[in-house]
């Protein structure tokens, strides 16, 4: 029988211990259906205790308008400890019933190993992850999950490109956790250079990126929103809204010609935020600088923001990915958290 770090890459392994029915699936929809799998057990599981204790249900607006489902990438750094500690802090308060950690990273040509009589020299080369790369990610996981709740639900993308393996289970989640790539943390190098920009504009959804250094106890209390009236931006704010209801402090700031009046820019997104009960305060300047990026981070630190939220620009070409200025400039220097969106 094989050890842990053999089962099928697609198995969700629960709190419990016990595998997902999805373990014997492989190919492309395994990992989803182990999501999907996990998802309705994890729920089962919330709903029984709630029903146990009779007075406790999860019907206050503040929880369903919160984050149900929360997806964690995870990889070889240290830093999937600061992400899973982040994402638990969040889960919490907005009720999430699903938190999973996905293990995903570029698998390496390993030998599969065969029985004694057969030569080295003969074994087939195959992709598989890293096993000790695989068992770093493990273990940090384990040790989050000993602290106590909530609960959360190991996955790991089985042997297909992480971009797309993340991207895929994204899709069944409403929020993303992942980190800023770090060039000198040798544990990365199994992760693209691009892979937060590549994910966030595959799939879609909102995710938060944690920067590679430093901890981030507090996320969402004092949010600083770079706004443009665009879809990008647009999108990147509606999944910031469960975060910017539990705010103290949203701030806005746009830059450029108010092309479109005054009610369809700055102050329209303060105007719309009021309707979902966020009071936010705004400030609109005039010209865009080239060193948008750095201003950016200015303000962020000028005002003592734990969260930025802003939109992610770029578009795909045939074999490479064209950032915006901003984005790629906050995606390397950024000091605090970002949520972003494409």
């Amino acid at each position: 029988m094989r050890g842990r770090q053999d089962k099928p890459a697609a198995a969700l392994i629960p709190e419990t211990g016990q595998e997902s029915q999805a373990a014997g699936r492989h190919g492309a929809g395994a990992i989803l259906c182990s999501i999907h799998d996990a998802h309705r057990a994890l729920i089962d599981e919330v709903t029984r205790e709630q029903c146990s204790n009779g007075a406790r249900q999860r019907t206050r607006s503040n929880d369903m308008d919160g984050y149900q489902s929360i997806l964690v990438h995870m990889d070889a750094s240290p830093r999937c400890a600061e992400r899973l500690a982040s994402a638990r802090r969040i889960a919490p308060a907005h009720g999430a019933a699903t938190l999973v950690a996905l293990l995903a990273i570029e698998p390496r040509l390993l030998p599969l190993p065969l029985r004694v009589n057969v030569e080295a020299s003969a074994a087939p080369i195959v992709p598989q992850i890293d096993p000790e790369h695989r068992e770093l990610a493990r273990t940090l996981f384990d040790e989050a999950l000993s602290s106590g709740n909530p609960a959360m639900t190991w996955a790991e993308v089985p042997g297909d490109p992480p971009v797309w393996g993340v991207a895929q289970a994204s899709l069944y989640v409403d929020l993303m956790v992942l980190g800023q790539h770090d060039p000198e943390d040798p544990l990365t190098r199994d992760v693209p250079r691009d892979f937060v920009e590549s994910v966030v504009m595959e799939s879609g959804k909102p995710a938060l990126v944690i920067p590679y250094a430093g901890r981030y106890p507090v996320v969402g209390q004092n949010v600083l929103v770079a706004w443009k009236p665009t879809r990008e931006c647009a999108r990147a704010v509606a999944g910031a809204l469960p975060l910017m209801r539990r705010a103290k402090r949203v701030h806005v700031v746009s830059w450029g010609p108010d092309n479109y009046g005054p009610a369809e820019t700055t102050f329209g997104i303060v105007r719309a935020l009021r309707w979902h009960g966020i009071e936010a305060t705004a400030n609109r300047y005039p010209d865009e600088p080239d060193n948008l990026g750095e201003l950016l981070l200015s303000h962020a630190a000028d005002q003592a923001s734990d969260l930025l939220v802003m939109g992610c620009y770029g578009h795909h070409r045939i074999l490479e990915l064209l950032l915006g200025g901003v984005t790629r400039t906050v995606l390397r220097s950024m000091t605090l958290p970002v949520l972003m969106a494409h």
